[in-house]
């Protein structure tokens, strides 16, 4: 019988333990980040709980956050923000949407067109070893002198609005002392269009996951200047989303998935499994992307140029180590906190609620149950770790929301401040 809220996907089909076989349709984008559910499936994980995972390959997180919200999908690999805002009512489609399950950490990084590089080398004598804050503030310099030439300001893609990497982007640009509302033009690009977007000169640079960073910069067309781990090390990525109606009306089923998506994940997390992984990853069903870049990028093994410059970020990704899987409500508050730095909603009281009751450790605790435990952060802020030390050496304090809010000189309504070097 079909369940209340799922999609009627014919006769269920019977697993070799006895145990009815459940399909769940499952909307992706083609990421790596994208790698656990690609592995419970691939590995067998979903289907030792009696689950088989019908992987959709999509092309928008507007695409995925509608067709999950008009039942076609019945869970959805989104971006961490997306379901604080559905929660909140934001973007042109909102429909309630929580996450029980964070499927890791890092993945994220910043490119800029070689030309602009350059030109921030040129006007800021950047070093090739700079950190991701002495990048911004070159930017910075650049944008100064664009101004004052009578330039056009440059384009830069990022995914949606309501994502880590328009949050991550804004960050690392008024860390060094740049505004995304005044001083860039930001706009949307899927992220496999990006490297082509940035070779054509449509963009100028972008945010998004791996691998598109170092498909650009190994084709001789972008500079990766920034990683997630410089912006905030412990940020959550991507989640696995589902409705709140659904998750009620399916417990179980939410339970056996978070079992084989912890299993993925472990799976993941170890380095003798990546060649498998990679090659996994690669095929056309999923991303479609060289096999060795997705290897070193499993690595952290970063060509940021096509000049021979590398980098090695440890942990780039981390798939479950560190209690990567955990929905932290705190997590879900900073996205909240960036949201009103950058005009999208108000703070009240009540949208706090709101926006922490989109991830529910709750259920990830009551499907692991001692395991879930084990999983739980420890420590009276996410902030009292050095991972959670932001690029600008912040510290977030929820208990001090518009306190935090208000101490960036940089945020939307703000007093403009200019540009790096101004008086």
């Amino acid at each position: 019988m079909m369940r209340q809220g799922e999609i009627d996907t014919g006769a269920p089909a019977v697993h070799a333990s006895g145990r009815e076989q459940r399909i769940l349709r499952a909307g992706f984008i083609p990421l790596m980040d994208a790698s656990i559910l690609i592995a419970a499936a691939e590995m067998g994980f979903a289907a030792a709980e009696g689950l088989t995972l019908d992987l959709v390959r999509d092309v928008s997180w507007a695409n995925v956050r509608d067709r999950l919200a008009f039942r076609q999908f019945d869970i959805a690999h989104m971006l961490s923000p997306m379901p604080v805002a559905s929660m909140l009512d934001l973007g042109s489609n909102p429909s309630p949407t929580i996450t029980p399950f964070s499927l890791g950490r890092g993945g994220n990084a910043i490119t800029l067109s070689l030309r602009l590089f350059e030109r921030m080398k040129a006007s800021a004598g950047l070093a090739e070893d700079a950190s991701a804050l002495d990048n911004a503030k070159a930017l910075a310099t650049v944008l100064r002198n664009m101004r004052d030439n009578g330039e056009q300001p440059p384009t830069l893609g990022m995914t949606y609005p309501f994502s880590s990497h328009n949050y991550e982007f804004r960050y690392w640009l008024a860390a060094g002392g740049v505004d995304p509302d005044r001083d860039v033009k930001l706009v949307v690009v899927p992220p496999p269009l990006t490297s082509d977007a940035l070779a054509a000169g449509a963009i100028d640079g972008f945010c998004v996951g791996a691998p598109w960073n170092m498909v650009a910069s190994e084709r001789g067309v972008g500079r990766i200047v920034a990683a997630k781990q410089d912006i905030w090390p412990s940020a959550p990525e991507k989640v696995v989303g589902m409705r709140p109606d659904w998750a009620k009306a399916n417990a179980d089923t939410v339970s056996r998935l978070i079992v084989a998506l912890d299993r993925a994940a472990r799976w993941c997390d170890q380095p003798e499994n990546h060649d498998h992984l990679s090659e996994i990853l690669a095929s056309p069903r999923y991303i479609t992307a060289p096999q060795d870049i997705i290897r070193r990028v499993l690595a952290g093994e970063f060509s940021l140029d096509a000049f021979g410059n590398r980098r090695l970020i440890h942990d780039y990704f981390v798939f479950h180590r560190q209690a990567a899987n955990y929905p932290q409500a705190n997590q879900a508050l900073w996205i909240y906190s960036q949201m009103i730095r950058w005009g999208q909603v108000e703070f009240t009281p009540e949208n706090m609620a709101r926006a922490q009751s989109a991830y529910r450790a709750d259920l990830y605790q009551a499907a692991l149950g001692t395991a879930g435990q084990a999983q739980t952060p420890v420590g009276p802020l996410p902030g009292a770790s050095p991972d959670d030390r932001f690029m600008d050496g912040r510290i977030f304090d929820p208990g001090r929301m518009q306190e935090y809010v208000t101490g960036f000189a940089v945020r939307s309504g703000a007093k403009p401040v200019g540009l790096a070097g101004d008086d």
